[in-house]
This record gives structure tokens, C-alpha cells and sequence, in this order.
């Protein structure tokens, strides 16, 4: 029996603003731990038997950040499916094993879905609970991981547990039930009437299938999905290391859930009950919760004073963060955004970044410092006509052979060696060494040794977007 993990990474995270945006939403981020969420989720599988190497589905503008983060865990071997658009859950599970299906070896496969952006404390739980749906999914279930509820939560859906099903009692004390029914994200007072049941499980949005039963029952139930995603997947591309899904053909799919296009119709769902200290983090007051805290019940980062503050999160990424006599806050400093909310209301973030869409903002798609597949910049200074950038390159990372049709650029190297592209001329530069780059000359930027390369990057012309970039060599497939 070979398990694969299939992480779904798509979303952008949007009720966690400003720390996660579309461009960099929080599975990427070390919202809890060193790792990020996306290495954290496959790390916490090592020990695991019969483990194949993972599916990743991400979002095309997320590739270089997958590719960047699997190699920091060295992961070399992991596939990396790229959707075109967001379609929902069902669409791009489909897509992960129809591509499993077309390697020839779905029959003797099972599909472990997770998301890129929860949390699991106990991993030894987490294990045992894998162990017991494999084996169901292998008798031809199709099993979802229920978590048991410990609050009256309206940020998730529920499912009502019906019989228990498990084979052997004495096998293990993870229990495996029968579905009743599923019930969509309820009100408070609904919340607290499921809870007190003790009839119903949080839907973990996790999952273990056959990779060929799986397919098998959307056909069955959810036939255009699945018609329309096999096309997508049998007219794929490999760019690089990622495969990119045929775009029109994903489009035309239903942009359905996992759940309502198949869970709920299937005679096949069984629910596996999950008590693992598990965490979506899909709110601020979720983070507050399963983040370490100090004797005052507060969680500091970064370059914080608080004094006579309590039961607060506090997060200083650029500067320094001061508080005095304050309770039951969030606090979250960015180098171009800050959020300040009490806990109880944190959760209208939304509202936020609903403001920042409508007018057309850019603090909604992306940090002050933007991650390249080369390394990354800070935008560290704009005015009328001019931009100052610090440019990060990675060792062995070039930048692509290039062009701007109404500005000019001027490199200062402060750390490393570049060798640069100006014209015809190529130049070795080290620290306090320039070039001038005009208006309408190709350029090129490379970091050839083994140390990171640092540039202060001034821009000056009529124009600065990033969108004037004429683009002759990438080896990055740009």
C-alpha cells in the first residue's frame, strides 16, 4: 500500500492580513514555529510507512515560493501540480489523482489530502488516526478526518457521526463512524446545541481515498468535474519542475468543494475521529490561541516593549513595537501596514482588505519586500519619478536578461560580487562598485558565487511599474 500526500496549498489566506497576502498568503509563512505551515505540514508525516514523495497544488504565482520552501527541507522529488485558476477543493483533488491515474499506478495508491495551512500538536495521534483510514480507504472507503470539537466553533463545518464502524475494538481507540449527514458552518446558538450532542465532529477538510475509487465515485457524482479536469491533466505542461494544468479546460470545472461535489452524495464516507490538538489558523484569535505565550498571557515577536499589557497578541516585523495598559489585543506591524484590533473583533479583517480591493491597493496583493525565484527586493523608497530597491540575490541565481523602455536603473553593489549585463559589456562588480544602466538597454544581473549578492537599486523615468520589463533570456521560464 503506497500513500502519497496530496497538500493543497491554493488560498490566500486573506482573514490573516497583513502577514498573509494573495502574493504571499500564510501557508508560506512561520506563522507558529521556525518552518513554514507548507513544511511544517510535510514534515510532520515523517515516520510514516510507505510513504511516497507529496503532490503539491498550488497557485502559478506561488511556484518559485513551493519550489524555494521544499528545497530549504530538502525535498527534491515532490511533484508540484500548478492550477490556473482557483476551482475549489474538488477540482484540484481530481486533478492530483487523475495525474496519479495516468502514471499507471492509482490501483495500488492512497490519496492522504491535507491543507498546507493547519496546525497538529499531537503527531503520534495524527500517525495512529492515518494508519486506521488507510486501511479503511484500502476496504474501499472513502474516509474524511473528523476533529473532535472542544468549543462551540462557527468557523467550521460540522459532520454528524452515526454508527461505529471500526472492525476490531481492540485494534486501536481511534473510532471510526458511519455519516450521517454533513452540516455547512452554523450560527453560534446552532454551534452550541451540536456540541452539547456530543453527536458531531469539526470537518478537518482531510481525507484518505483509493486514488481509482476515488475517481471512480466522481464519475459517478460529479461527472463534469471530473471530465473536464482529466482534459486539463492529459494536456499538461511541464515548465521546469511544475507541472501546469491546460488552463481553459480547469476553467470550465465547477469551482466546487470536495465536500459538497462528492462527501455528501457518496454512500462511500466515513469520518475517522481526529483528537490531535488540531488547528485551521484561519483567524487571528486562532493564532493567539496556539502560539506560545508568556506569564502575562501575551504572544511577543520582534522588537517589542509592553508594559502592564495583558492576554495580547503582538508581532513587530519592521520597528519597534511600544504598548502600555492595554488587554486582549492584536497587534501586528508590517514595513508597509499595521493592524491593531481587539480580540474579540479581529476576526472583521475582512473588511480590511475588502476596503483594500476596492480601491485597488496594492498592500492587499503584496509585502513592501517582494520574493523573486532569484531571492528577493524591498522597495525601500518611492517618490515622483524615482524608487530605491534593495535587491537580495541568492547564490547560483541570475535575474533575467532584460529590458525597460522608460526607465533607468543605477546598481550599487553593497554586498558579494555581481557580475552585471550592460549592453555589450559584461562587468565584475564588488562591494562600492556601480554601473549605470540607460533607458532601453539590455541588462542582466548574476550572483556566480557562494555567498548572497546585495544591490542598492535606484530607478529613476517617467515610469516604474513592474509591468515595463521586455524580457530576451530567463532561466526561470518567466
Amino acid at each position: 500500500m503506497n500513500i502519497i500526500p496530496v497538500i493543497l496549498a491554493g488560498g490566500t489566506g486573506t482573514r490573516l492580513w497583513p502577514l498573509s497576502r494573495k502574493l504571499y498568503p500564510k501557508q508560506y509563512l512561520p506563522l507558529t514555529e521556525e518552518r513554514t505551515m507548507l513544511q511544517a505540514t510535510i514534515e510532520r508525516l515523517q515516520g510514516l510507512d510507505n510513504l511516497a514523495e507529496p503532490i503539491i497544488i498550488c497557485n502559478s504565482e506561488h511556484r518559485f515560493l513551493v519550489a524555494e520552501q521544499l528545497q530549504q527541507i530538502d525535498l527534491e522529488n515532490a511533484t508540484i501540480l500548478l492550477e490556473p485558476v482557483g476551482r475549489n477543493t474538488a477540482p484540484a483533488i481530481a486533478a492530483a489523482a487523475t495525474y496519479v491515474r495516468n502514471s499507471g499506478s492509482g490501483a495500488y495508491s492512497q490519496f492522504l489530502v491535507l491543507s498546507a495551512d493547519h496546525v497538529i500538536e499531537n503527531i503520534s495521534a495524527f500517525h495512529e488516526a492515518i494508519g486506521i483510514a488507510a486501511k479503511k480507504s484500502v476496504e474501499g472507503n472513502l474516509v474524511t478526518f473528523g476533529i473532535t470539537p472542544t468549543e462551540p466553533n462557527t468557523g467550521y463545518g460540522y459532520i454528524k457521526k452515526s454508527s461505529v464502524i471500526n472492525s476490531k475494538a481492540s485494534e486501536s481507540h481511534v473510532k471510526v463512524y458511519k455519516i450521517e449527514k454533513f452540516i455547512e458552518k452554523p450560527d453560534h446558538k446552532t454551534a452550541i446545541l451540536l456540541l452539547k450532542t456530543n453527536e458531531y465532529l469539526w470537518n478537518s477538510g482531510m481525507f484518505m481515498f483509493n486514488v481509482d475509487i476515488f475517481l471512480e465515485e466522481l464519475t459517478r457524482y460529479a461527472d463534469e468535474i471530473f471530465s473536464t479536469v482529466e482534459k486539463s491533466v492529459n494536456n499538461a505542461n511541464r515548465d521546469l519542475d511544475f507541472i501546469r494544468l491546460e488552463p481553459s479546460a480547469f476553467s470550465a470545472s465547477p469551482s466546487v468543494s470536495i465536500d459538497c461535489a462528492l462527501m455528501e452524495k457518496t454512500n462511500k464516507a466515513i469520518v475517522v475521529a481526529l483528537s490531535a490538538g488540531w488547528n485551521d489558523i484561519g483567524t487571528w484569535s486562532a493564532l493567539k490561541e496556539v502560539s506560545k505565550k508568556d506569564q502575562n498571557g501575551n504572544f511577543i515577536k520582534g522588537d517589542v516593549f509592553a508594559f502592564e499589557t495583558i492576554n495580547s497578541y503582538i508581532q513587530a516585523e519592521h520597528r519597534m513595537v511600544a504598548t502600555i495598559g492595554l488587554e486582549n489585543l492584536i497587534i501586528v506591524e508590517t514595513s508597509d501596514a499595521t493592524l491593531i484590533a481587539t480580540k474579540d473583533k479581529a476576526d472583521y479583517v475582512n473588511k480590511v482588505v475588502e476596503y483594500l480591493q476596492h480601491n485597488e491597493r496594492e498592500e492587499q496583493n503584496r509585502h513592501r519586500k517582494v520574493y523573486r525565484p532569484w531571492g528577493w527586493y524591498d522597495s525601500i523608497e518611492t517618490g515622483e519619478h524615482f524608487q530605491v530597491k534593495r535587491l537580495h540575490v541568492n547564490p547560483g541565481a541570475k535575474l533575467s536578461l532584460q529590458m525597460h523602455n522608460r526607465r533607468a536603473e543605477h546598481w550599487v553593489v553593497v554586498k558579494g560580487v555581481a557580475t552585471a549585463t550592460n549592453g555589450e559589456e559584461t562587468l565584475t562588480l564588488t562591494k562600492g562598485e556601480s554601473t549605470y544602466i540607460p533607458v532601453n538597454v539590455s541588462h542582466a544581473l548574476e550572483n556566480r558565487e557562494n555567498t548572497p549578492l546585495e544591490i542598492i537599486e535606484v530607478q529613476s523615468g517617467s515610469y516604474l511599474g513592474e509591468d515595463d520589463i521586455v524580457r530576451f533570456e530567463d532561466i526561470y521560464g518567466r
